[in-house]
């Protein structure tokens, strides 16, 4: 059995969803500090100067067209890592997309959709990363979730059922690794933010009738860091930063009393906005706006806080 590596140098890491927010930001810091990068998603110019920049930052790195709601896109991702680099030490299942609104007001395709990325996909990538680890003897699984894993918010109900699921599935994969006696050499992490201000806001489906926005939102680097770190020395379970530690910690505690105050936080967010038209925003098909690893979010927020 070989065993886990211990730097990230020569690190190869598979991205699913590296063409903007901290999917790209991890893929440009992993690239920095010499790993091989196979980055995946639908759009594919970017993607293209995305592997450009890895590269000048001193990296190795591919790009492959990937939707990870078709099970053969993500097998078809798995083959070309390792055709490229021998085999796979690293998988980031950075997938993630939302549909914002009242539960009722959103198109049950939109739903759905999301079910078949956030969910579905997810689950394909690491069934796929799972095999690989065990017949090469190590490897590490990233699940990006969300704070929503463990408190649900309203005006995100399918997003945040997602994301449960998510957590729920890295934990049966901890245990089942420790059932079989894989768990030092097979690492399964969760990495679980707060709102994060990324292009995900500008790409979600909106039904709410107002322009996306959260309140105190993190930025993004922060999350870049713990997948970063993530590659080398995965936690289960990693809150990033203090408000998804206090989200979290508050739950345990007080779990009615902090979805009740969550989704009033939300809803009032909601309300601050500038209209918007309903829209399925890139959920079907990707858009050109939103490339950066940062969404501008906040920015807007503090325009429309300052008509308040």
């Amino acid at each position: 059995m070989t065993s886990r590596p211990n730097q990230i140098r020569d690190l190869t890491v598979v991205i699913a969803g590296a063409s903007s927010g901290f999917g790209r930001g991890a893929a440009l810091e992993l690239a920095r500090q010499g790993a091989n990068i196979v980055v995946a998603a639908r759009r594919e110019a970017v993607l293209r100067e995305l592997v450009e920049e890895m590269v000048e930052a001193g990296g190795q790195a591919i790009h492959v067209v990937c939707d990870v709601s078709d099970a053969e896109d993500v097998n078809t991702l798995a083959d070309r890592a390792i055709e490229r680099f021998g085999d796979i030490d690293v998988w980031v299942n950075n997938v993630g997309i939302g549909a914002l609104g009242l539960f009722w007001d959103i198109p049950l395709e939109d739903h759905a959709r999301v079910i078949d990325v956030n969910l579905k996909g997810l689950v394909y990538g690491a069934h796929i990363a799972m095999r690989q680890f065990l017949s090469q003897g190590h490897g590490t699984l990233i699940n990006v979730g969300s704070i929503d894993s463990e408190v649900p918010l309203a005006y995100q109900g399918s997003y945040a059922a997602t994301k449960a699921a998510v957590l729920s599935l890295s934990r049966t994969l901890n245990e089942e690794l420790r059932l079989v006696g894989k768990q030092d050499a097979i690492k399964v992490g969760t990495i679980m933010p707060w709102a994060v201000d990324t292009p995900w806001w500008t790409h979600a489906a909106n039904y709410t009738g107002h322009k996306p926005r959260m309140a105190a939102m993190d930025d993004p680097q922060i999350v870049v860091a713990a997948i970063v770190e993530a590659c080398i020395s995965p936690k289960e379970e990693h809150k990033v930063g203090p408000k998804a530690r206090m989200s979290d910690l508050s739950h345990h505690i007080f779990p009615d009393l902090t979805e009740h105050l969550s989704a009033k936080i939300a809803d009032r967010e909601v309300n601050k906005a500038d209209p918007a038209p309903p829209t399925s925003g890139s959920i079907y098909e990707p858009m050109k706006e939103g490339t950066g690893i940062n969404g501008g979010i906040r920015e807007r927020m503090k325009a429309e806080d300052k008509r308040d």
